[in-house]
């Protein structure tokens, strides 16, 4: 995370545990919705639902190439996902997992 301008490190940090709070306090997509849409930019957000878009389809093993015919992504946002799905942090593979589990 980068240092923001004013904001000492435990600040920043302070601010990022802030957002996730805020996001898991929300309790239905709309919600989600309303949120993430006063949060973000649209070219903000869209970015953000274009790496989502392709996660299944990579976690299903489609080719990059088919996965931008199949959403317009750019392969190069393919191969960032990718990245991230096989040697990030879990999340991507957390939240699939989780989604797609009966509950």
């Amino acid at each position: 995370m980068k240092l923001h301008r004013g904001m000492t490190e435990q600040q920043a940090a302070a601010a990022e545990t802030g957002l996730y709070q805020a996001i898991l306090s929300l309790r239905s997509e709309e919600e989600c919705r309303q949120f993430f849409t006063d949060l973000c930019t649209p070219a903000e957000l869209e970015a953000l639902v274009d790496r989502w878009a392709v996660v299944a389809y990579l976690n299903d093993g489609l080719p990059y190439r088919q996965i931008h015919a199949l959403t317009g992504v750019s392969v190069t946002t393919i191969g960032r996902v990718a990245r991230f799905l096989t040697a990030g942090n879990g999340g991507y593979s957390t939240a699939l997992e989780r989604i797609n589990s009966p509950r």
